[in-house]
């Protein structure tokens, strides 16, 4: 299989990472975070590179890209650690492209393409415990249209976006709606997340809504696909900086008078960080190639690398702060930010031990198929 990427990804990668290199240091990061965990600014910037519209088709002004695209995009970012939720633009402007109508569409996708309407997926609830299937937001007809009433957290930068995307159970059935964060009854509270990021608790008090699909199972399991092909990729790129990091410490640290990169041991444990490393990297390509498979396919795809993932980012984030001593777990040293951001990219779109489950539930489905 060809895993060299074209001239276009590879100028998409070169400019992507010129930015992050250039205008996302270590100390906006910090300062970001500082104001709230979100910017309006930044996320304008990758809007105005065309990030934005990666999933939007050209007649809606996109740039029409795929997966790989994405993949190449998102382990830049995640090299440079941004809070901006560029994930949940993916997320939502592919389930959008993929069951929206074309009065959706059109209201919708070319102001995500340009960055002017952020529109992020409010899905988790307490009761659901990563499980898609299980909704308490209620929708109801009124009128012409649509109300939604429920509660959904951890909505990334929640109190900040322009719309989410959220299922709730109408007549019955799981259905997928665009709510607008102005509409009437919404409310919103923000708060910091644990890697320095934002997110919110939206309440919907019969709120208007527009309706996308009525299969929103499929529509919701679809976006979540999607979503995790997309953090898979950004661990990759904050699990490559840890390293190289620690790299660079190591060479500089000195103990007894030389490099404490000169100790065997310590070289061993950085050889199995690079390991698991690649291991995430095999991971995420797989992700992204699986991602316009067949459902079945994919699901059972992502969260097999969402296992690994999990695995890897646990793995590589505790050798990085053990490798580094004290200082690895001071908020100054950009370490311990890496450490966080793998920590919460460990549970987003469920955790190791979830994903393990689904593995093997989805091994036992097929293996009744052939039973």
């Amino acid at each position: 299989m060809d895993f060299d990427f074209s001239d276009d990804q590879q100028q998409l990668r070169d400019a992507v990472a010129k930015w992050v290199e250039k205008g996302y240091g270590f100390e906006r990061r910090r300062a970001i975070t500082a104001a709230g965990g979100f910017s309006r600014e930044a996320y304008n910037e990758l809007a105005e590179l065309g990030l934005a519209g990666l999933y939007v088709s050209e007649d809606d002004g996109g740039l029409n890209m795929g997966p790989v695209e994405a993949m190449v995009v998102m382990e830049q970012l995640g090299r440079g650690m941004v809070l901006e939720p560029l994930a949940q633009t993916l997320v939502c402007s592919g389930v959008i492209s993929a069951y929206g109508n074309a009065d959706v569409k059109a209201a919708w996708l070319p102001g995500i393409a340009s960055g002017e309407k952020l529109v992020v997926l409010a899905h988790q609830e307490r009761r659901a415990r990563y499980r898609s299937d299980v909704c308490d937001t209620v929708a109801k007809v009124a009128g012409a249209g649509w109300t939604l009433s429920g509660t959904k957290n951890v909505v990334p930068a929640g109190d900040q976006a322009d719309a989410f995307v959220v299922p709730a159970m109408a007549n019955g059935q799981l259905s997928l709606f665009v709510v607008e964060r102005a509409a009437a009854g919404v409310a919103t509270r923000g708060y910091l997340t644990q890697d320095g990021g934002r997110a919110a608790d939206v309440t919907l008090a019969n709120s208007p809504a527009t309706l996308i699909t009525t299969d929103g199972q499929t529509a919701l399991e679809h976006s979540i696909d999607i979503g995790i092909a997309a953090l898979c990729a950004e661990a990759v790129g904050v699990m490559d900086q840890t390293l190289a990091i620690t790299v660079d410490y190591m060479n500089t640290r000195k103990q007894f008078g030389v490099a404490i990169a000169t100790f065997q041991a310590l070289r061993h444990r950085v050889a199995d960080m690079k390991m698991q490393l690649e291991l995430a990297r095999s991971m995420s390509y797989y992700a992204s190639l699986k991602l316009n498979a067949p459902a079945d396919e994919r699901r059972r795809a992502m969260a097999r690398a969402k296992y690994q993932l999990g695995t890897s980012m646990r793995f590589v984030g505790q050798q990085a702060v053990q490798l580094h001593g004290g200082i690895g777990v001071t908020d100054e040293y950009i370490v311990s930010h890496c450490f966080k951001k793998l920590t919460q990219l460990e549970i987003t779109w469920g955790d190791t031990l979830h994903q393990l489950g689904e593995v093997s539930a989805r091994m036992q489905d097929t293996a009744g198929v052939f039973a």
